[in-house]
């Protein structure tokens, strides 16, 4: 890995800014656009116009984007997962739950990856991670609980479309893990982008969504687009790739904890969504759950029965 040189600080700084706010700050953006447009075309239109602005910015850096059939492929599959199922089910969701539930649940994404793993691939899971998945598990109860969550109307569709959403990214997690994809991060982000844009406008149309032109969205909704497009599609992704260069995985990977923090925070400021003791309990308990799945540490008290 490429050690950061003390002149990149204040990349780094900037980087980690992005993952963390602007990331976080998602939930919130798309809550309100939903509130006034389709989520299917929201998402439709934030990743085509996103991949476009990608594609834009390579050629006039001179990266060639030209790709293999087996690689167009593997990005219209990469760009379903996340994109299209993943990313649009949870904009659709957040029309039924408040955005900090949203951040949470989705905060337990190690957990369906480590599941997944564990049955489409028959790899052991560590002990420290079987504690996480208690962990996990114990703190999506707490959530997903609350009466006075699941007694909002539509709320209990919202959770499932969330965890479907979990299930989509978790599988194309190990998809992307052994295709074929363009070497270019960058490239390849602008593929799946596209790719995945395209099929949310193409399903938007299909569940006859209400089109709109920009100039009749309010002001609030179409700066909120905006910032979807160019920090939370753009910025926040090369910031992500940037950082997976000159840091550690691990230190990246925290973004999972923050990133639910600041939607929760977001949401009770800006849009008055209520956050419950037992709320904050369950974030204490899930997050620290994903914590223990994604360390590499190993647990003392198993590592002795093994000596």
């Amino acid at each position: 890995m490429t050690k950061s040189r003390p002149k990149d600080g204040i990349l780094i700084i900037l980087a980690f800014f992005s993952i963390y706010v602007i990331w976080g700050s998602t939930y919130l953006l798309n809550k309100m656009a939903v509130a006034e447009l389709p989520p299917f075309m929201i998402a439709g239109i934030r990743f085509t116009v996103a991949g476009v602005i990608i594609f834009l910015i390579a050629k006039l850096m001179g990266i060639n984007i030209s790709i293999n059939k087996a690689q167009l492929k593997n990005t219209i599959i990469a760009g379903f997962l996340f994109l299209t199922l993943g990313n649009g089910v949870a904009v659709w969701a957040l029309k039924y739950v408040d955005s900090g539930f949203a951040a949470l649940e989705i905060s337990a994404q190690p957990l369906v990856v480590l599941v997944l793993m564990l049955v489409l691939q028959g790899k052991k899971i560590q002990p420290m991670s079987i504690v996480g998945v208690i962990l996990g598990i114990i703190g999506i109860y707490l959530l997903v609980s609350q009466k006075q969550i699941i007694t909002q109307e539509n709320s209990i569709i919202g959770m499932i479309m969330l965890f479907v959403c979990m299930l989509s990214w978790a599988y194309g997690s190990l998809f992307v893990a052994d295709a074929n994809l363009p070497s270019n991060y960058f490239v390849n982000t602008g593929y799946q982008m596209l790719n995945g844009g395209i099929m949310l406008i193409i399903a938007s149309i299909l569940f006859g969504e209400q089109w709109s032109l920009p100039n009749t969205w309010s002001g609030e909704v179409q700066l909120s687009i905006i910032l979807l497009i160019v920090f939370g599609s753009i910025v926040a992704f090369t910031s992500f790739n940037y950082l997976l260069k000159v840091v550690s995985p691990e230190k990246v990977a925290t973004c999972t904890y923050v990133n639910p923090i600041i939607a929760l925070i977001l949401g009770w400021y800006f849009l008055n969504e209520q956050i419950t003791t037992q709320s904050i309990v369950a974030a204490i308990v899930l997050l620290t759950g994903v914590y223990f799945i994604n360390t590499k540490k190993k647990l003392t008290v198993f590592s002795r029965f093994k000596k």
